[in-house]
């Protein structure tokens, strides 16, 4: 009887050891770097490798930024315009004036931007055609205006004022609709929130940051929080290391969630699921580009800013080629592009954006093959070409270059190479292999035969370096 009674007594504790890892009652990461930053990135956003942004708010009402009078990438950000005028600074002081009034407050543009063709559906099958796998939306800039009803926000938002309605809700649904990922920007500060200050920061944390980032992902259930505006405070005054706890453990996306790097003025390139840089403004040159072993992030604009200008001309925007380039080097390095669109105060997006989401579209079908779920070929061998890049995949290596190539393709120190073929193209590739040196000898075409614009690519097959 006794050994029954033990026999039972463990069976019982072994059941409720289980439900407790199942539940989470035994948290598995706790509140400090050096146990968050052990938690494996989600494969399903190394796999994704390409992302669309979206900065839109009340400062695509103004959507003004100098383009040509300053030098700084930073200084030609339109989504700045509030602290532009805070700090005083003249360019932005006599646009705002001549155009506005010396009278006319930042809260004015609230009844301004009313987003009145703001087609959530639209938008995300853009994003589709566009090649993109997730897409990330601004929740809430530096400013503090929420594009949901926040709580912790209850006027100073898009429900309330402005375009009358929950855009993170209606988004994020046609997003995932379109079979894409979606997550949520979210700014740590507030340029004009008076708890927002030194003497204040725990009552900034615990009533209204955290507390609002939490209503986010409780809602929303974003699966990316790309955190910002962190360069004020290290981690442990902003209590990252605590919310990033209960979002690892204990939230609705804590399987599937991925974060940045800004959590603190010591982060970046440091601690998160992903380091970032911007507009290739590196923070630490650790982690980030071809010896990287760490997921990582370019964000930029089409064009100079990330919120909508309207003063920015075709001199101001990359061309389609520029871009896709821009992605392909990206990826060849192990890092994924995050590509910002800035819509208009209407819910417009400018045309001359969709024409270059679309041409990535339209690369993409072609040659996704060498970008999707692929890493970067780290051969000391791989020869250092200008418009020559490389990624690999299973028992595959996809040659891509940029430019046409006039001379053959030449690999050396490989083990095995199998067959050669050009994604699109259903022509036989003339190849050599001797030696462990794999010559490519690309075909002979006319414009009107090429499968594709911008970049072409090579494929590999039964590859062993």
């Amino acid at each position: 009887m006794k050994h029954k009674v033990i026999s039972h007594l463990l069976k019982a504790s072994l059941v409720i050891c289980l439900l407790s890892l199942s539940t989470g009652i035994f948290a598995q990461y706790t509140a400090n770097w050096e146990s968050l930053d052990k938690r494996p990135t989600p494969e399903w956003w190394t796999d994704a490798k390409f992302g669309i942004f979206i900065h839109w708010g009340l400062y695509s009402v103004p959507a003004y930024a100098p383009v040509n009078e300053v030098e700084g990438v930073y200084e030609k950000y339109a989504e700045h315009y509030y602290n532009r005028l805070i700090e005083g600074n003249e360019l932005f002081k006599k646009f705002h004036s001549k155009q506005y009034g010396d009278n006319f407050s930042y809260a004015d543009f609230a009844p301004m931007f009313k987003a009145e063709y703001f087609d959530p559906a639209q938008w995300a099958d853009l994003f589709k055609e566009a090649g993109a796998k997730y897409v990330v939306l601004t929740s809430k800039h530096h400013d503090g205006f929420c594009l949901w009803p926040s709580t912790q926000t209850p006027v100073w938002n898009s429900v309330v004022m402005g375009p009358h309605v929950d855009i993170i809700d209606t988004l994020s649904t046609a997003v995932r609709d379109a079979g894409l990922h979606f997550g949520l920007y979210y700014s740590l500060l507030e340029w004009a929130n008076p708890l927002y200050s030194a003497k204040t920061m725990d009552k900034w944390a615990y009533n209204h940051m955290i507390p609002q980032m939490k209503e986010l992902v409780n809602n929303y259930k974003p699966e990316i929080i790309f955190s910002d505006g962190e360069w004020d405070y290290d981690s442990k005054t902003l209590r990252s290391e605590e919310f990033l706890q209960w979002l690892y453990n204990d939230s609705p996306v804590k399987n599937t969630v991925v974060v940045n790097d800004r959590w603190g003025k010591e982060t970046r390139s440091k601690h998160g699921d992903y380091y970032t840089t911007e507009y290739d403004l590196v923070h630490s040159s650790i982690g980030i580009g071809d010896k990287a072993d760490h997921p990582w992030e370019e964000s930029r604009g089409i064009g100079t800013s990330y919120g909508y200008n309207q003063f920015e001309t075709t001199q101001h925007y990359l061309s389609s080629k520029q871009l896709i380039t821009i992605l392909i080097e990206k990826v060849s390095n192990g890092g994924n592009f995050l590509l910002n669109i800035g819509p208009d105060a209407r819910g417009m997006i400018p045309v001359v954006m969709q024409e270059r989401l679309l041409d990535m579209g339209k690369w993409l079908k072609v040659n996704g093959e060498a970008i999707y779920s692929s890493q970067p070929w780290r051969s000391k061998s791989k020869p250092d070409a200008k418009g020559l890049y490389f990624t690999k995949k299973d028992n595959s290596l996809y040659v891509i270059t940029t430019h046409w190539p006039k001379e053959p393709i030449v690999l050396s120190n490989l083990n095995k190479a199998g067959k050669v073929e050009m994604l699109g193209y259903a022509g036989k590739i003339k190849t050599t292999f001797s030696k462990g040196k794999l010559t490519i000898t690309p075909p002979v075409l006319t414009v009107d035969k090429l499968p594709a614009e911008s970049a072409w690519v090579f494929k590999v097959s039964d590859f062993k370096d």
